[in-house]
Parts: structure tokens; C-alpha cells; sequence
């Protein structure tokens, strides 16, 4: 699958400019990962991965994860793809969303532990004078971090998880995510 080609399923599935901004940053924020972890001949699926993970979300948020695998697998997409992009629904209550395998892959990792903090790093970037991520520094986001009427949709649980799963701590995942977002072309 082409990204062009996946860019048109996710427009199929998604009329709001704000899931299809979220799925380009997304998209563009793992492959900047790919290649800052060494899976730079994987780039292209990583971002293809990231593009793809709300697919279902806009038309079938109580299906989230659960009915993009049912479409995915009805256009024969590959089931790396597939079971990568549902494995960011995961949580330790799983059964809520139906069977959704845990993160396992170091790409599956990053995208579960990015997903919900690439909001909240936007959020905190749209507050600065600069509108930006290119002056952003981590104490600021851990800052609005804290405060958990901020971005009060972004789960931190979630982030934090996905750091430990990582192995990494707070500071290095927001760290390396502004990284990748002032990387990425999508992000204002």
C-alpha cells in the first residue's frame, strides 16, 4: 500500500480535518522514529501504521480498533499492518474494546505511547507566542503535563505506560517526540 493509497482509506473513513491532520502527524511522527531507532528501511510501514491507526474512530468511536481491523482485512491489507494499528487500543482492561493484542514491536510501543501525547505537545505548542514546535522545550510540556485539566483529553496514563513499555522515561519520550513533530511537515 502506497501512502497515497492509504491517505484516500483514511478520507474514506474520516471527513474532520482534525483526524486527518492527527493520522499525517502521527504517520509522520513514527517515521521520524524509524529511522532515530534504527528501522530506517522501515519507515515508510511506520508511517503508513501511524496514518492508518484512527482509521475507524470518526465513524465508529465504540468500535474504535475493533471495526478498522474488520475494513482492513476486507481490502486484504496486510496483517502486520493491521494487528499494529489495533494494538495502540490496547490497555490493561482490554476487554472493553473487544480482543485487541498488547504493543509487542518497538513500533506498536511508539505508537501507543505517542499517540495521545502528540495531542497534548500540540496543544502546549498552540499556547506560545510562536505557535510552534520549534522552540518547545520539555519542561513546558511537562508544565501543562501536570495539570490535568490541560488537554484533559489526552490520557496520561496511557503516555506513561507507553513510556515504561519503552523502558524509557517521561523527559526522553516528550523529548524525542518534539523531535519528531518539528520533523514533521503536517504540524503548523
Amino acid at each position: 500500500m502506497t501512502y497515497d493509497e492509504a491517505y484516500a482509506l483514511l478520507r474514506e473513513y474520516n471527513e474532520g480535518e482534525f483526524h486527518l491532520k492527527h493520522g499525517r502527524i502521527v504517520g509522520d511522527v513514527l517515521r521520524w522514529f524509524a529511522g532515530d531507532l534504527g528501522y530506517g528501511d522501515e519507515a515508510d510501514f511506520w508511517q503508513l501504521v501511524g496514518l492508518l491507526h484512527d482509521l475507524d474512530f470518526e465513524k465508529y468511536p465504540d468500535e474504535h480498533c475493533v471495526k478498522s481491523q474488520e475494513i482492513m482485512r476486507g481490502r486484504g491489507l496486510d496483517e502486520r499492518l493491521i494487528r499494529a494499528t489495533a494494538s495502540h487500543g490496547w490497555d490493561e482492561d482490554a476487554s472493553r474494546h473487544g480482543e485487541l493484542p498488547k504493543p509487542e514491536h518497538e513500533m506498536e510501543k511508539v505508537l501507543y505511547a505517542t499517540d495521545e501525547l502528540t495531542g497534548l505537545i500540540g496543544a502546549v505548542a498552540i499556547m506560545r507566542p510562536s505557535r510552534s514546535c520549534d522552540d518547545l522545550e520539555v519542561k513546558s510540556v511537562k508544565k501543562k503535563y501536570k495539570d490535568k485539566r490541560f488537554a484533559a483529553g489526552c490520557d496520561r496514563a496511557v503516555i506513561e505506560r507507553g513510556a515504561e513499555m519503552l523502558g524509557w522515561d517521561l523527559d526522553k519520550l516528550i523529548e524525542k517526540t518534539i523531535l519528531a513533530m518539528r520533523a514533521s511537515e503536517n504540524v503548523d
